[in-house]
């Protein structure tokens, strides 16, 4: 089996963790986090330094992620636990009232692989740069990585951020956009056009690389490019086309699941394209 087999078997098990996390609650943003499993498993299980047993909040030493679009808590815990940072048994509380995993990542109750509170929309680049900046600052030659949604670029903090880690030249940050054209209420360019983004970001001084989101290879491939364009006095965007719902037919490329949990039957009719790869929890 290749490497990228071998990561394509584990975002299959976490789009089944996704789909069975969000039927058990009925609530929960499954559209999303099945669109990024291919991102975030390449990234946690083959891209990172990353550091499991001894989770520290600082991470000096080791690579960094911040989840800014907050609302694909499934997936994010997904990945954690199945990378070790977590048992993965406790993806049974998601959502529960008085657990660790609650319908938006936090960080007061201590759960490892989390650095920040994230669900408000808008505010996770602003962190990544910061970490960036403290990163630099501490000569610690480790990158820091941030997700953000398309729709979450509506946001003015964000191009604020963008101006910011440009003009201070933050070229240890990549930042992805999972760019699906789709948000909560309908297709981007329905609600709020983003118009030519990729431009628009290398107007705002960023270093652009495309992705497809969905294709594993494609995904290890430009990640890797992204990081050798790091360290040249620009921040990196990685521009990731993904399908809302990759992975399950009835649910890729609407906006309906965008927060749409799955009810029995709809959860069984999913699982059954989903091969049972690591062992469901």
């Amino acid at each position: 089996m290749t490497r990228v087999e071998e990561l394509q078997d584990i975002a299959t098990q976490v789009r089944r963790d996704i789909i069975r996390m969000t039927n058990a609650v009925m609530s929960g943003h499954p559209g999303g986090s099945l669109g990024c499993a291919d991102f975030l498993t390449a990234l946690y299980f083959d891209i990172m330094d990353i550091e499991t047993e001894k989770f520290d909040i600082d991470g000096k030493n080791e690579d960094l992620f911040f989840l800014s679009n907050g609302h694909i808590s499934p997936l994010l815990y997904s990945v954690l636990a199945r990378r070790g940072y977590f048992p993965v048994s406790e993806l049974a509380t998601f959502r529960i009232l008085n657990t660790r995993l609650q319908g938006h990542p936090t960080n007061a109750d201590g759960l490892p692989g989390i650095r920040m509170a994230s669900g408000s929309l808008g505010q996770g680049v602003s962190v990544a740069v910061g970490a960036a900046l403290s990163k630099k600052m501490n000569n610690d030659p480790k990158l820091v990585y941030v997700l953000t949604g398309d729709g979450e670029l509506q946001e003015g903090q964000i191009w604020e951020a963008l101006m910011y880690a440009a003009h201070n030249k933050v070229d240890n940050l990549i930042m992805t956009i999972d760019y699906n054209k789709v948000q909560i209420d309908g297709t981007l360019d329905e609600v709020l056009s983003l118009g030519n983004l990729k431009d628009k970001l290398t107007a705002f001084g960023w270093d652009v690389v495309e992705m497809q989101g969905n294709e594993m290879s494609d995904v290890l491939d430009k990640i890797k490019l992204a990081q050798t364009r790091t360290g040249k006095a620009k921040p990196v965007a990685i521009l990731m086309h993904t399908l809302m719902g990759y992975g399950v037919d009835f649910m890729a490329g609407t906006n309906k699941w965008h927060g749409l949990a799955p009810n029995a039957e709809q959860a069984e009719a999913a699982l059954s394209q989903l091969k049972e790869t690591l062992g469901d929890y």
